[in-house]
């Protein structure tokens, strides 16, 4: 694979970011709940907001990524204290602070998210 990407396995609840085909970066992840999936499918990162608040969920989302609609990659204080018990609304959480808020510095608009089983 050529560019920038953030590769996400939902069957080995991991998220790795890629440079032209080197893992750079991989991270503990975890996705959404049974009524409220995470879409598989090759996405774009549309949008960034650092301090992101959902309206929806009414939860904080530091250094939010959204690449489907209202769905992103963020950090999730819950996933970082519960562990894989929860789930999200359909986002790809993150439990590592320090490793989102880099992502969060180095993605661009347009980069890749690839989301796959």
């Amino acid at each position: 694979m050529t560019g920038r990407a953030f590769c996400v396995s939902k069957g080995q609840d991991k998220m790795a970011w890629v440079i032209n085909g080197k893992v750079q970066t991989i991270v503990d992840v975890r996705f959404g709940r049974t009524a409220t999936p995470t879409r598989n499918g090759a996405f774009k990162i549309g949008w960034k907001s650092r301090d992101h608040f959902s309206s929806i969920y009414k939860v904080d989302m530091p250094f939010a990524l959204f690449f489907d609609g209202g769905i992103a990659i963020h950090y999730s204080a819950n996933f970082a204290r519960v562990g894989y018990s929860g789930g999200s609304g359909g986002c790809v959480n993150v439990r590592d602070y320090a490793q989102m808020e880099r992502f969060f510095d180095i993605a661009r608009v347009g980069d890749k998210v690839i989301v796959y089983n």
